[in-house]
């Protein structure tokens, strides 16, 4: 593949998902005006704070798992090691062992635990050839074993105020259109460290490309010279590192350690990965694009709660939103 034709496709790439984002962002604030008339209570300061605190984390998550499946793979296990995670940094905290029981060694440990995980399950998908489906999903039922094993059933509670306290935080804020003062949570703060350097990563550095590469033909990229390995550990080792920093995040917020908690959370960071325009196919993605799908599904929700609307209909929604995308992705698939 020529210099030339390589830039014309990132450009085309980078279009594209310039247009996408701007149609989903478009879709949230249509999505955000409906409900501003239809309940009185939506387009309020404190709602809006709810609602960020509520999408951040599958945010974080779904920005992760879109780079597995941008490779073509899926990782089911992220909410699985979320709860383990959140878990482990509460036992840390509960038990006198030094560094590691203070909050930046129960912290440090843990994500190094997400690291860990990302590593063993690229080797299963590259060194053992297990299909990524099957070494996730193994993964997701074991950790949570090991989890309930360790506890022996029973929830941990956190009574660290330090470490509680930084999720209920916020940072900077401005004047809202009710005359209150919307104050923006530390948990929106924390997507945005989180997807900005991964959206660097994935636009500006060779590496990002070669993710994409790999995900659209990964013998080509192989006769290109492309590390494929390197790369396929490296979308392993980013997922499952986000879930470990939204293991910790919920730890802090819900104030206990629970090997159970953030079930099903794979299924919503799958879909807001999905919405937000990355293929399931491999090859195509963002990180702005899950970040705003994550939002869409956290509003369907909590305007949905908000009406009192059966909690059933909020899956349809999302079922159906994922069927439509699914189905534009495989139109624009054939058209290539």
């Amino acid at each position: 593949m020529s210099d030339q034709s390589t830039s014309q496709t990132r450009w085309s790439g980078a279009r594209l998902n310039a247009l996408l984002g701007l149609t989903l962002l478009g879709l949230l604030l249509i999505i955000w005006l409906a409900l501003s008339f239809e309940t009185t209570t939506f387009w309020t300061s404190n709602n809006m704070a709810n609602l960020l605190r509520q999408g951040a984390m599958i945010a974080i998550l779904a920005i992760g798992e879109t780079f597995t499946i941008i490779t073509g793979g899926i990782d089911l296990s992220v909410g699985a090691i979320a709860g383990f995670v959140s878990m482990m940094v509460a036992w840390l905290l509960a038990h006198d062992l030094g560094f590691a029981s203070s909050v930046a060694g129960a912290v440090a440990i843990s994500l190094a635990i997400g690291v860990f995980i990302g590593l063993f399950h690229a080797f299963g998908v590259v060194q053992m050839g297990l299909p990524p489906f099957i070494m996730t999903l193994a993964t997701m039922y074991s950790l949570r074993g090991i989890g309930f094993l360790i506890t022996n059933g029973a929830t941990i509670s956190i009574t660290n105020d330090a470490f509680t306290g930084f999720s209920r935080a916020s940072f900077l804020g401005f004047p809202w259109t009710d005359g209150s003062w919307f104050a923006i949570p530390i948990l929106f703060w924390m997507v945005i460290v989180v997807a900005v350097p991964l959206y660097i990563l994935l636009t500006e550095y060779r590496w990002g490309r070669y993710l994409l590469v790999i995900g659209s033909n990964k013998e080509a990229a192989v006769l290109s010279g492309v590390n494929v390995t390197a790369i396929i550990y490296l979308a392993y080792i980013i997922s499952a590192f986000c879930a470990a920093v939204v293991g910790v995040l919920l730890a802090m917020r819900i104030g206990i350690g629970n090997p159970g908690q953030a079930d099903g959370w794979e299924l919503q960071a799958i879909a807001s990965s999905v919405i937000g325009g990355t293929s399931l196919f491999g090859g195509f993605g963002s990180v702005h694009g899950p970040l705003i799908g994550s939002f869409i599904l956290t509003t369907i929700n909590n305007g949905a709660n908000l009406l009192n609307l059966n909690s059933f209909w909020q899956r349809i929604i999302t079922g159906f939103l994922i069927i439509i995308v699914v189905y534009f992705d495989t139109l624009r698939r054939r058209k290539r």
